[in-house]
């Protein structure tokens, strides 16, 4: 399964971005192979409709799921249609933390 969290910067240390379609980064984990990789999130400076374009690019990605603190409407759908499901995390801490809240299975869906 891939996790994906909005980042403020490119490494898992790095603070969780509450923004979903606005995040600069994309925190990538894949449970399968136990790797992380950091995506640049293109769409964040858009003038509009970041959170859909944000949500297509995951899907291409493959990502299954997204942990994050805030998502538009559009974006929501938009990922939900891609068969990604979203989990809410209300922590302003690390990304690394997280993912530990979503492998713990301690979250609220959206």
């Amino acid at each position: 399964m891939k996790i994906c969290i909005p980042s403020s910067g490119p490494e898992p240390g790095d603070l969780i971005d509450d923004r979903f379609g606005r995040a600069p980064y994309f925190i990538i984990h894949d449970t399968n192979n136990e790797k992380t990789e950091s995506h640049r999130n293109d769409a964040a400076g858009g003038a509009g409709g970041v959170g859909p374009k944000a949500a297509q690019f995951l899907i291409r990605l493959g990502v299954d799921m997204v942990v994050t603190g805030r998502v538009g409407g559009n974006a929501l759908e938009a990922l939900k249609a891609g068969g990604i499901k979203v989990y809410l995390y209300e922590g302003r801490g690390p990304v690394r933390e997280a993912l530990k809240a979503a492998l713990s299975g301690g979250l609220k869906e959206q």
